[in-house]
């Protein structure tokens, strides 16, 4: 038998996981061959959450706002978790798919909407952030200012920071 600890390194985040294992070996018709392996994350290095400060919550709407400049529906939409909510601005259609979310800024992106934090309210939890405030888009196509309210729920899913649920009304 073999017992002890290991770590792993993640390839898609680069996180490290210590565990613990146990290995019994037998052998069969002259061959070491494993009879059981048990492995279990130690608990005290289970991950506490994704730590995250209130300039890197921030920092996500300008990443958000930069896939908005690139007027590719798809990179925006790709700012979105999996399973996200999308209750846009100009549209009375909630969206809660890719395909969906894809398919909003197909539209959106004709005005080249670039947004601007007036106000922002912060709050960080274990694996979600929240950004709840005013911002302010002007449309590159028209020059129209366009003045709403926000919130930005951010989890911490398959090694980046997404966008859960995102809610826009116009004021």
């Amino acid at each position: 038998s073999d017992t002890g600890i290991y770590e792993f390194t993640l390839g898609a985040s680069g996180d490290k996981v210590k565990a613990r294992y146990t290995y019994l070996y037998v052998q069969e018709d002259g061959i070491w061959k494993i009879q059981h392996h048990h492995s279990s994350v130690m608990p005290e290095e289970i991950a506490m959450g994704k730590a995250i400060t209130e300039q890197e919550v921030k920092d996500l709407f300008q990443r958000w706002n930069g896939a908005l400049a690139t007027k590719d529906p798809k990179k925006v939409a790709m700012r979105y978790a999996k399973n996200a909510v999308l209750l846009p601005t100009v549209s009375d259609t909630p969206r809660t798919d890719f395909q969906s979310i894809n398919d909003y800024f197909v539209n959106f992106l004709k005005l080249e909407p670039q947004g601007e934090i007036l106000e922002s309210n912060v709050k960080i939890g274990q694996n979600v952030a929240q950004d709840c405030g005013i911002y302010e888009f002007t449309m590159g196509a028209t020059g129209k200012k366009v003045r709403g309210r926000y919130t930005y729920i951010y989890v911490y899913e398959d090694g980046d920071w997404k966008i859960s649920h995102h809610h826009s009304s116009v004021m």
